[in-house]
């Protein structure tokens, strides 16, 4: 009898320690120099840029993000509270098609610019390595980080299906 109750007592100790690390782990504040620089480290290793090349691509990769998120504050301020009546309604919708336009073009206008420091296929690398580095920000948002395992690369985790 004694023996079972330490035993429970150990296993209960145990699953609140586990569970004291993924409290703790969930609730870590976000951090946007964090952020980047795992963002910056993962278009260098997926692109396979040289340092030459995340030289002269970061500066301007860099330049096209501060414009995008000025058009992301503006975009968000328009989006907190709906507007009263169907007019306001519809200029709001309006302004916010506005704003993903001028986001597209700013897009085009850099991914240009990238063309002329690198050449087609780094830019290609670096653009999708952007995507998986979102895609996968996105699905670990809130969840904590998981560790790839072994044979897995960072971003590309097995589905329990997959062999």
């Amino acid at each position: 009898m004694m023996k079972r109750l330490q035993l429970t007592l150990i296993v209960l100790l145990t699953a609140m320690a586990v569970s004291a690390q993924d409290n703790n782990r969930s609730q870590e504040k976000f951090s946007p120099e964090k952020f980047e620089a795992e963002l910056h480290d993962f278009i260098v290793s997926e692109a396979h840029l040289t340092s030459q090349e995340e030289a002269k691509f970061f500066p301007v990769y860099r330049e096209m993000q501060q414009k995008q998120r000025a058009v992301y504050d503006r975009q968000r301020n328009l989006g907190k509270q709906k507007p009263q009546g169907e007019e306001a309604c519809r200029k709001a919708i309006q302004e916010r098609d506005e704003k993903d336009i001028e986001l597209r073009r700013i897009q085009q206008d850099y991914h240009k610019r990238f063309l002329d420091l690198l050449p087609a296929s780094k830019v290609w690398d670096i653009l999708k390595a952007e995507e998986r580095f979102h895609r996968r920000a996105m699905k670990n948002w809130g969840q904590g980080q998981r560790k790839p395992q072994q044979g897995e690369r960072q971003g590309q985790h097995k589905r329990p299906n997959q062999k």
